[in-house]
């Protein structure tokens, strides 16, 4: 028995960041309450759901991520809602990794008590940059005193294991200020971060000044660089944390243990319950219309992983992680063979 990992996804957010394309987007705070009662109504039928999809069950749960999106948009009882579902629905770990992406700014008190109450024990921060000038020219809405009151706020709660976003190649962006917003992650103090979407900028907002991709990947070493020499160790592509504090979630996908998505563009893979070394992929729907649109039909595709694409999905998988590929994990998974076609 492996223990499932849970995906929320939360698609409302306050503005649209231009570097973002996830399934997000502004909406009318009406149409939360009706999402937020779908969204437990397919984790009250997940077992239907998995079993519709030829997949194998679990109750045991190990990791929840709520994505986005921000998840902090929702309100206390929503949160509260379904945190609820979940427990009912799941055998939620005593010690299991409970993660929620918020953005600076969106944390009210009350948002930030139900975080605790629901036993949410880490938090990706959506900071992006500390210099105030290019988090605006994404469409980021807060401010560097904002982003560092949250995480003394979090921190306060009891909340004490936060990841910071930062994003190389923002618009405006120099060395220099790469720098500063390296200083403040790095004097904050907490156990872990992460470098996450090191991606080349945004194409709505100030695209004339974006850096280019030489200084963007030399950003992306100088951050590899200081982290590392704080204690800060690269683990994936774009993650950093502190030994110990890696994200057990993230780490789900890059291993292929199977996890269960819930809600807009919530993705899946469970094992096949049908045949030995498979697996079982789903999506839901891409727009909030859709995946409202009517309960449990046309919501939902999934495909079958055979034994071969799942043989080479693991190894892409590995190539993500800077430990690389586990044959001993490859040969547990498919068999001595499976580690021996992969022999020079």
């Amino acid at each position: 028995m492996m223990p499932l990992g849970l995906y929320i996804s939360v698609p409302f957010c306050k503005s649209k960041c231009s570097y973002c394309n996830f399934a997000s987007d502004v909406f009318a705070g009406g149409r939360m309450q009706g999402y937020v009662d779908q969204l437990c109504a397919d984790i009250a039928d997940a077992e239907a759901i998995a079993i519709g999809a030829g997949g194998k069950f679990e109750r045991e749960v190990d990791s929840i991520y709520f994505g986005g999106g921000t998840p902090s948009l929702l309100q206390p009882a929503q949160l509260q809602q379904i945190f609820t579902a979940i427990r009912e629905r799941f055998d939620v770990a005593h010690d299991g990794e409970i993660t929620v992406e918020c953005a600076p700014g969106t944390l009210s008190d009350a948002v930030i008590d139900v975080l605790a109450r629901g036993g949410v024990n880490r938090v990706s921060l959506g900071v992006q940059s500390f210099v105030d000038a290019e988090a605006r020219s994404v469409g980021r809405l807060h401010t560097r005193d904002i982003a560092l009151a949250d995480i003394a706020r979090l921190r306060a709660a009891g909340i004490g294991n936060i990841n910071v976003d930062l994003i190389a190649g923002l618009p405006h962006q120099t060395a220099a200020s790469w720098e500063t917003s390296l200083d403040e992650v790095i004097s904050s103090g907490e156990d872990s971060r992460l470098g996450r979407e090191l991606i080349a900028g945004g194409t709505r907002y100030h695209a004339h000044f974006v850096p280019s991709d030489e200084l963007t990947a030399e950003l992306y070493e100088r951050a590899c660089e200081r982290l590392s020499a704080t204690g800060i160790v690269q683990y994936e592509i774009s993650n950093f944390a502190r030994p110990g504090k890696e994200s057990r979630h993230n780490l789900k996908y890059w291993t292929r243990q199977p996890y269960l998505g819930f809600g807009v563009d919530a993705h899946s893979m469970l094992r096949s319950a049908s045949a030995e070394f498979e697996a079982v992929r789903l999506a839901m729907a891409e727009s909030l219309d859709e995946f409202m649109a009517e309960h449990n039909r046309g919501r939902l595709c999934h495909t079958t992983v055979a034994a071969q694409q799942a043989w080479e999905e693991a190894f892409f998988l590995g190539l993500r992680m800077n430990k690389g590929v586990n044959l001993r994990e490859i040969e547990r998974q498919f068999g001595r063979e499976a580690v021996e076609r992969a022999q020079p």
